[in-house]
């Protein structure tokens, strides 16, 4: 069994005490074991910023993106066998498996593009230069510098790849040295991808740590230059906010929590036109897809009440070829949840449903999970819930079932009714509207895009061209308000903002169009 390291202060350690155990999750095998005590966390942030922050610093925005792009090369070429490990450790499809891996690889590919256009530069303009007083002479201007602390990533166990990259790409481009403490259930995908880069020496000494295990005392050691990113469970990201030195030193945190994710279909889609089966795809992708666990995942189905018989039937037809079991099966096209926690937690969710909805879809109670021992295995096959438009299903709109579950409601098809509904999530990262009605959009998305950050918009001039709902574009930001977190990462350039200092520089127009090179 494999023995996963931390890799701190610019060497492997191993972690003493009962370690976690990995397994694999559609046999139960163990296959690996993590554990961080006796790590010297206070050491680990300061040689992080002391070594690595100030390495960093001293490359351009340029110097830095090549490095980046070259790890997203590193992993592109490891492919495969990354591939695998996700398979064994994630219970991942070999299509799940490619959209955490290639999802990770072009985010760095894109913060490398970034990094390469902005140059020679170690300073960034925060928008115009602005005239101070009646001569043009004093001028002001925003800038931005790298903090001179470490960021600390504390990622979800659904996306070892994806959530590894996506947080560090940025930071690094920024500046600023990370310790990525990915989960522990998954982690096997994450430390051979640190691993990869320790050896290829692709970053200064100290930029990049990792914690296999527990982050044990590690925030208890961060001060005002420092930044937290999360991304888990509501109540754990507001227990790090509330933690006594994030709050004494005004530690900068992001959040990337819950959401329940809306899909509104307009009145004015057909049954069988391209949009209308864009929308039945993508729901049914969203549920089955790395098993529904995906933060971006459609929760809430809304379907006009003309056509919510139609939307259950074509979805339930969809969800009869989802085949169950070990990915390692080539015929399999959904694979266990990630940890029996997990499973648990996923039913318990299905309960408190059932009780406020009705079930449309499931599969037959004996069909056994393909190529799984018996009785082995954190399987959950589909569900599909159907509640209507009234008081009293409040369960629908306030649990997430982080696994392949959905739930169809009706609504009047007018824009009022969507948005009154939608709104009842109380915060998302990301909501899609299917329909080619150009007053429905207009009306339904200013009034969805105050509690979201992303709003997704398909029709039919788009159905070939668009990109999943759930999938986290670089350059497009990641969040949402309230349930979501209220957190933003990503957003191409815009996501550097988070690790840096934005300044108001009063000085001479000459001084600061030459020192910016304005």
């Amino acid at each position: 069994m494999i023995t996963l390291r931390s890799y701190v202060s610019g060497a492997w350690v191993v972690g003493r005490g009962k370690p976690a155990v990995l397994v694999n999750p559609s046999t139960e095998e163990p296959l690996a074991e993590a554990g961080s005590e006796g790590v010297d966390f206070g050491a680990a942030a300061r040689f992080a910023r002391d070594r690595g922050g100030a390495a960093l610093r001293a490359l351009t925005f340029a110097q830095r993106g090549a490095a980046i792009g070259k790890l997203g090369k590193l992993i592109f070429a490891h492919r495969d066998a990354l591939i695998d490990l996700a398979i064994a450790n994630g219970g991942c499809t070999r299509g799940d498996a490619k959209f955490d891996i290639d999802g990770g690889s072009g985010t760095l590919a894109a913060y490398a593009a970034i990094g390469q256009a902005l140059g020679d530069r170690r300073v960034l303009a925060d928008g115009e230069l602005t005239q101070l007083s009646r001569s043009p002479r004093f001028a002001g201007q925003h800038i931005l510098t790298p903090r001179e602390g470490v960021a600390v990533h504390v990622n979800a166990f659904n996306f070892p790849a994806w959530g590894f990259a996506e947080k560090a790409a940025v930071a690094l481009l920024a500046g600023m040295p990370v310790i990525v403490k990915p989960a522990a259930s998954t982690a096997l995908l994450a430390h051979r991808i640190m691993e990869l880069l320790v050896d290829a020496a692709l970053f200064p000494e100290g930029a990049v740590s990792f914690i296999a295990g527990s982050v044990g005392d590690l925030v208890d050691h961060l001060g005002p230059q420092d930044v937290l990113a999360f991304t888990g469970s509501g109540e754990t990201g507001a227990a790090l906010r509330c933690h006594p030195c994030v709050v004494r030193c005004n530690v900068r945190v992001n959040v990337e929590a819950d959401s329940l994710n809306a899909a509104v279909l307009g009145k004015d889609v057909e049954r069988g036109s391209d949009t209308y089966r864009l929308f039945i795809n993508d729901v049914v992708r969203d549920m089955t897809q790395k098993t529904g666990q995906k933060c971006t995942a459609i929760r809430r189905v809304l379907a006009p009440r003309d056509l919510l018989a139609a939307v259950e039937e074509d979805l339930g037809i969809a969800l009869d070829a989802v085949v169950v079991g070990n990915p390692a099966a080539a015929e399999v096209t959904m694979g266990p949840l990630a940890t029996a926690a997990q499973r648990k937690d996923v039913r318990s969710g299905i309960d408190q449903l059932t009780a406020a909805a009705r079930v449309v879809w499931r599969a037959p109670v004996h069909t056994a999970p393909v190529a799984a021992p018996a009785g082995k295995g954190f399987f959950q096959a589909p569900v599909l819930f159907r509640a209507e438009e009234r008081a009293g299903i409040a369960a629908v709109h306030a649990r997430e079932v982080f696994g392949p579950v959905a739930t169809v409601i009706s609504y009047d098809g007018t824009a009022a009714s969507a948005i009154a509904l939608v709104r009842q999530g109380e915060g998302g990262l990301v909501s899609s509207l299917y329909t080619n009605d150009r007053a429905f959009t207009e009306e339904t998305l200013l009034g969805l895009a105050p509690h979201h950050g992303r709003v997704f918009i398909a029709g039919d001039a788009v159905v070939e061209h668009a990109t999943q709902p759930g999938m986290v574009l670089p350059l497009l930001v990641h969040g949402g308000p309230g349930r979501a977190g209220g957190g933003e990462e990503l957003g191409g350039r815009r996501g550097l903002a988070f690790y840096m200092q934005r300044t108001a520089v009063q000085a001479s127009r000459t001084f600061l169009e030459t020192w910016l090179g304005s």
